[in-house]
């Protein structure tokens, strides 16, 4: 239940909302939408609305379109209800989301959205008090994916995990990229466009924190890039969506040597890395959320995930050569 907190939500109509995320529960105030109402997943610690208030407060300075944290009536960043769970409302932006990217006029957008947030947030001086260790830690997701089935029989998953491990073997890349100030989960459902395609601001910013721009890049490109989403069984790596995300990006903030380098190898480890912790969960069986209308189980959404990522590395890794000439260009 939603802690009776916030007197701006007293009377407004509050329910589901089409574009929720796979973590948080999220919902809409007010007809036509005035907050985004949502509780917090617990593998996000409290502490990670201050980096959402002094990240949103910069963006804001700047001119930046952002959403804003709405404090409580009491002038906290979250509130908590009976059961411990942890509620935040935030300000609704208009516009609408993208779940699969197929235009590339709309990637040239994305590309420069991004590059607007990393030359906005390049001013800011920010300790983050919310930090997750290990979250782009390929490395590691690798030896835990290989923990996980190390004494499992040679089922499906188990053959999905072997073949993520060969390809993470057999991958090549920079891992040492300075750190900067980056969004971290930057699919392409997590963009907000207007109606005429332009990119307005970027949501869900449970993952502020400092990263190297590989995997910013790299997080970034491996889900604009598929232009079938993440639950179809052709994922593919789009060459032409690529092209026009990059020159988006590049119109606003050039690339660095380094940079160009980490970007053409960045899609396919990320793409690799979140093969490994859908293939994971196979076993797990308690961490992404999972369609109920299309899939039996968790377990077997997660399968199909997984396989799909896998599919979009590999394609990634054969247009390398292409992508180097592009950003070259």
């Amino acid at each position: 239940m939603i802690p009776a907190a916030w007197a701006a939500l007293s009377g407004l109509p509050i329910g589901e909302t089409a574009d929720a995320g796979l973590i948080n529960r999220t919902l809409l105030a007010g007809d036509p939408p005035r907050f985004v109402v949502q509780r917090v997943s617990p593998i996000f610690a409290p502490s990670v609305h201050d980096d959402i208030e002094a990240v949103t407060g910069h963006l804001e300075s700047v001119g930046m379109v952002t959403p804003r944290l709405v404090r409580t009536d009491s002038g906290d960043l979250w509130a908590a209800d009976p059961d411990g769970g942890v509620w935040r409302v935030l300000t609704f932006v208009p516009g609408r989301t993208v779940h699969r990217l197929s235009d590339p006029v709309v990637a040239r957008e994305a590309g420069a959205l991004v590059a607007r947030f990393h030359v906005a947030t390049e001013s800011l001086e920010w300790s983050y008090h919310h930090v997750r260790p290990g979250a782009h830690d390929t490395a590691l997701h690798m030896r835990r994916l290989e923990e996980t089935y190390a004494l499992a029989g040679q089922d499906q998953s188990a053959r999905v995990a072997d073949d993520i491990l060969e390809c993470w073997r057999t991958w090549s890349g920079p891992l040492d990229l300075p750190l900067r100030h980056a969004h971290g989960d930057l699919k392409i459902s997590n963009l907000r466009f207007d109606s005429g395609g332009r990119g307005v601001c970027l949501l869900d910013l449970d993952t502020l924190s400092l990263q190297p721009m590989d995997v910013e890049l790299g997080d970034a490109l491996r889900s604009w890039c598929n232009p079938v989403g993440e639950d179809s069984p052709q994922t593919r790596f789009d060459l032409a969506l690529f092209t026009a995300a990059m020159r988006g990006y590049q119109s606003v903030r050039p690339l660095s040597e380094a940079e160009r380098g980490g970007v053409v190898s960045g899609a396919e480890r990320i793409a690799l890395e979140l093969a490994s912790r859908f293939c994971r969960d196979i076993r797990e069986d308690c961490y992404f959320g999972w369609n109920p209308e299309r899939f039996a189980s968790r377990r077997e959404h997660n399968l199909f995930r997984a396989q799909g990522q896998l599919r979009l590395a590999r394609s990634a890794r054969e247009q390398r050569a292409a992508m180097e000439k592009v950003l070259r260009g």
